[in-house]
């Protein structure tokens, strides 16, 4: 029998902080060879160990784990030391006084805090990212900026929650990444057999969407393609969309896509990722619902989160979710710690029709596999914050006309890149039919102030504009110039 937990309504206090703080607005960097520290060896650890190894970057790797270190030291071109991070015998072998950039994404916040601080005190000149999920500790944080000696701080589950809430504003798109201050995105659309784009040429997408979007990246067969004006679109094929936010709902309207804002959601497992979004939906006016199987848990949600409907019980029982009203519901998120569970219920939810799915994975290596899936969007926390946190890398590698926004898209076969036009950058004015751009690079929007611009052959930029660019992942463009031959 399961255990529900219902309590009464009253106000939510909200956090005053994002999911990400820079607490230091000016970087030191424009070193020609950055060096940097990751201290933690799990899966934010590695993920930025392949990513930035990949890039070129003088790694050093800490972790407590001698057998976990091994497997990734003989993967990757890094030097490992193992030991306590916070220390500062581990700091010294490790060599931080000669280190431009120490990222601490250790399982305790406590420890990346302490880490940075020692950190910082061996090395002034430092800078610190460290990840904190704890939301005790964010508005502390805060306050007290100057004393934790912190560059950046990332909150993973608090951004994984922010960009579910977007998600569930346009139950039509899989994924959304937003570039120009919030007005241009990149959205992703799986076309399936019967869709009004199957078996269209990209020529002749405005008759059918009649607005003006761009399609920069087609996933066909696990393969990421820059495709051409002739490219036909097939079913199962997942298209990557540039296009103004504004006329995203147009978009979904002219695809014969029919979207409502939700009024009932599903969350499954009560983890600091629920917790946030949760806040987020409440404020909203959205009813939630969180399935917990863990008892304590349930009680201390119902606690932080008077308005939500709190229940006791296993999500991966069909007759609780079918009780709990599953197949009336307007989304269901999966947000559990274990993906094979997640992935369970999100199959589950699809058969028994429920409009919107999004779920949340930590280990996304099997693309291929989970394509064929009806898991709807797929959210990784560990993404997210890789994004950022190569962004402010390659920020400190080149300061003057450093990538204003980085994502990874395509998974993780393409990335999308924000530029802002400036002094230093060349063919300012020049149509870009007449540039020499480097093949499998695609300028996908340019805007002019206030006025955004889905470019075409005689488009052009001048300083002050922002540019976005979609480039392959085995590219890395620093600057806007490397997108010229």
């Amino acid at each position: 029998m399961t255990h529900a937990i219902f309590v009464y309504m009253i106000d939510i206090v909200f956090l005053r902080t994002g999911d990400i703080m820079y607490v230091k607005a000016t970087l030191r960097g424009g070193q020609d060879d950055v060096k940097i520290i990751i201290a933690g060896d799990g899966k934010v650890g590695t993920m930025l160990t392949k990513q930035l190894s990949a890039e070129g970057y003088d790694l050093t790797l800490i972790d407590d784990n001698p057998k976990v270190l091994e497997s990734t030291e003989e993967r990757y071109d890094i030097m490992a030391v193992q030991g306590n991070c916070a220390s500062m015998e581990t700091l010294e072998r490790a060599g931080v006084k000669e280190t431009d950039l120490l990222i601490a994404v250790t399982d305790a916040d406590e420890i990346n805090l302490l880490c940075c601080m020692t950190a910082h005190g061996m090395n002034p000149n430092l800078h610190t990212i460290a990840r904190i999920r704890n939301p005790e500790y964010t508005d502390q944080i805060y306050k007290m900026r100057s004393l934790f000696a912190l560059s950046m701080m990332i909150n993973p589950e608090r951004q994984a929650a922010g960009e579910i809430e977007r998600l569930l504003k346009y139950p039509g798109f899989l994924k959304r990444d937003t570039f120009a201050k919030g007005r241009v995105e990149i959205v992703e659309l799986r076309v399936d057999a019967g869709h009004k784009l199957c078996d269209i040429a990209l020529n002749d997408l405005y008759s059918i969407v009649k607005c003006k979007i761009l399609v920069c990246t087609v996933i066909r067969n696990g393969k990421a393609i820059t495709p051409g004006g002739d490219f036909v679109l097939a079913a199962g094929d997942r298209i990557f969309v540039t296009a103004p936010t504004n006329v995203l709902t147009t978009l979904l309207k002219n695809l014969g896509i029919i979207t409502h804002k939700a009024k009932r959601v599903i969350l499954c497992g009560g983890g600091r990722v629920s917790f946030y979004l949760a806040q987020m939906l409440l404020r909203s006016g959205i009813g939630v619902q969180i399935v917990e199987q863990n008892y304590e848990k349930c009680v201390q949600l119902a606690n932080m989160l008077p308005k939500a409907t709190v229940i006791h019980g296993d999500a991966t029982k069909e007759f609780l979710l079918d009780n709990e009203g599953i197949s009336d519901c307007d989304a269901l998120v999966t947000l559990t710690g274990v993906d094979e569970m997640n992935i369970i219920i999100s199959l589950y939810g699809s058969s028994c029709k429920v409009p919107q799915i999004i779920t949340k994975l930590g280990r996304l290596e099997n693309n291929t596999i989970l394509d064929a899936l009806p898991l709807g969007s797929i959210i990784s926390p560990k993404e997210l914050s890789c994004n950022n946190i190569v962004q402010y890398v390659r920020a400190m590698q080149n300061q003057t006309g450093a990538a204003l926004t980085v994502y990874m898209i395509a998974d993780g076969q393409a990335e999308a890149v924000e530029f802002m036009v400036d002094q230093n950058t060349i063919h300012c004015g020049e149509p870009l039919k007449k540039l020499r751009i480097k093949k499998n690079v695609l300028v996908v929007c340019i805007m002019h102030g206030a006025q955004l611009e889905i470019p075409n052959g005689d488009s052009s930029f001048v300083r002050g504009d922002t540019v976005i660019v979609v480039t392959g992942a085995d590219r890395v463009l620093y600057k806007l110039n490397d997108i010229f031959e």
